[in-house]
């Protein structure tokens, strides 16, 4: 990727956090203080801090909670379309029928339209809490606000059991969405109790998470879904209730097991600061430069601004791929619940075999490597599964999808949470993970709008070589 003599003065940088040589940035002087602190105790620098398993198991509660849903939706949104005569749906389908019929779109696919829509309307509310969540916990600390947010995605898993109508359906998206600062938060616990040999790691364990949700939550959706009467009109009730109690559980626990990891002392000043950072996290420009964080070099500044740039495009055109997929496989090959389930199976043991075996492992002056090599599998990952006419080359294509998922997100987020001083680790982590939730603000709704209007294949044909852009930026940035 580099020369030489680069390669060592970028692994030496990054391995140093970078620019500790010079005492530039505060919070590489911290990350040292806790590896001297770590030293003089006898304590190992590589091991993981055992709050990161808390943070672990809590958004393996969550994450089964919410992936539970994955398999069930295409069949939900078939639902409430051939329910819901008098309300929202119909209203909403009323309003699109014309247009409908001028590009020749087939009626079952207003079902992937609403969809689209209602993903990024879910991830748009994440994208405004996200940085209020993270901006209020440098303040306030991280766990009441942890606590706030958990309570809130309870109380949408509760709505979604009452949702006789689509309109129900909708506000419990809509209350579930504005309660998701909790990832965003779990990692800014893992970088409170972390330092820079063992971080990586803390984020592979997310990573782990996720992909273990992934396999277990849509197995366990699906299997509600076998045994549901499709013709009652509360089938997806039990579903729903057991995503509540999982949720509970999940607030329990933090409740009880889950300690304070930001001290009072290294809190930010003023809670109205805190605020008017979070302001700044939606105001899109202001996003984008990160000016919510103070006291970086110019080089640090740049290097985070690029990673965000990158990884807004990455998550834009990923995310509106990964969220129709559902739709194919139930539109285009006749999956039923089940056989999604197998194919989230499938890609969730691959995603928790390599977070586990190999991602965790991943040296810190590797990482942008292994970015980058994520990133240039979802290429041909999406162009086999827009081309694929059968299940083989579906199951080809997804199991690339999953090598590449595996690696790219995790490995994004080690490098950006390099960056900011101790009390402003929430803030950084807050804004990139609102430059992921607005990507999936916008990504869904436009790749849904283009499965309706011209088809899967050619919108994922389209998509797959879109992605070829952040592969490059990434592969020739220089991190400062």
């Amino acid at each position: 990727m580099y020369k030489r003599e680069k390669s060592a003065k970028l692994a030496t940088n990054e391995t140093s956090f970078e620019g500790m040589e010079n005492g530039s940035d505060k919070s590489h002087l911290i990350d040292n203080n806790n590896d001297v602190s770590a030293k003089s105790k006898g304590l190992s620098n590589t091991k993981t801090h055992s709050t990161v398993y808390i943070v672990f198991f809590s958004l393996l509660l969550d994450l089964l909670a919410f992936t539970m849903i994955l398999p069930l939706l295409p069949s939900l949104l078939e639902h409430y379309r051939i329910n819901d005569k008098d309300g929202l749906y119909t209203t909403l389908s009323n309003s699109v029928a014309y247009f409908r019929e001028l590009v020749g779109a087939p009626e079952q696919y207003t079902s992937v339209l609403f969809g689209g829509v209602l993903g990024s309307m879910f991830s748009l509310l994440q994208f405004v809490i996200s940085p209020f969540a993270g901006g209020l916990s440098d303040y306030y600390g991280r766990k009441p606000i942890l606590l706030v947010s958990l309570i809130g995605i309870v109380a949408s898993y509760g709505l979604w059991a009452i949702s006789s109508n689509f309109g129900l359906f909708v506000l419990a998206r809509f209350v579930g969405g504005l309660s998701k600062g909790n990832i965003s938060l779990s990692m800014a616990v893992i970088t409170d109790v972390s330092n820079r040999e063992n971080r990586g790691k803390g984020m592979a364990l997310v990573g782990i998470a996720f992909s273990l949700g992934f396999i277990v939550g849509p197995i366990i959706g699906a299997v509600f879904s076998r045994f549901a009467d499709k013709t009652s009109n509360d089938w997806f009730l039990y579903p729903a209730l057991f995503a509540m109690c999982l949720a509970t559980l999940d607030v329990l626990f933090v409740m009880i097991c889950l300690k304070e990891t930001l001290p009072i002392e290294k809190r930010a000043k003023t809670v109205i600061n805190s605020i008017s950072q979070a302001l700044e996290h939606i105001s899109i420009p202001s996003l984008f430069r990160f000016d919510a964080v103070k006291n970086l070099t110019k080089a640090d500044l740049e290097s985070l601004k690029q990673l965000g740039f990158i990884y807004f495009v990455y998550l834009f055109i990923y995310s509106g791929l990964e969220f129709t997929v559902t739709f194919l496989m139930f539109h285009k090959f006749g999956f039923n619940s089940m056989d999604q389930a197998r194919m989230f199976l499938t890609t969730g043991i691959i995603m928790t075999i390599l977070q586990g075996g190999v991602v965790r492992r991943i040296k810190l002056e590797r990482t942008q490597r292994a970015a980058v090599f994520g990133l240039i599998l979802i290429v041909p990952s999406y162009i086999i599964v827009g081309l694929s006419e059968n299940v083989f080359w579906l199951y080809v294509g997804m199991i690339l999808y999953a090598i590449s998922t595996a690696f790219v997100v995790t490995c994004m987020t080690t490098l950006t949470s390099k960056y900011g001083n101790f009390d402003q680790k929430g803030t950084v982590l807050g804004i990139f993970r609102s430059l992921g939730a607005l990507a999936r603000a916008l990504g869904p709704a436009i790749a849904s709008a283009s499965f309706w209007l011209i088809g899967s294949s050619v919108t994922y044909i389209i998509g797959g070589l879109l992605l070829v852009h952040p592969t490059v930026k990434l592969y020739k940035l220089k991190l400062s």
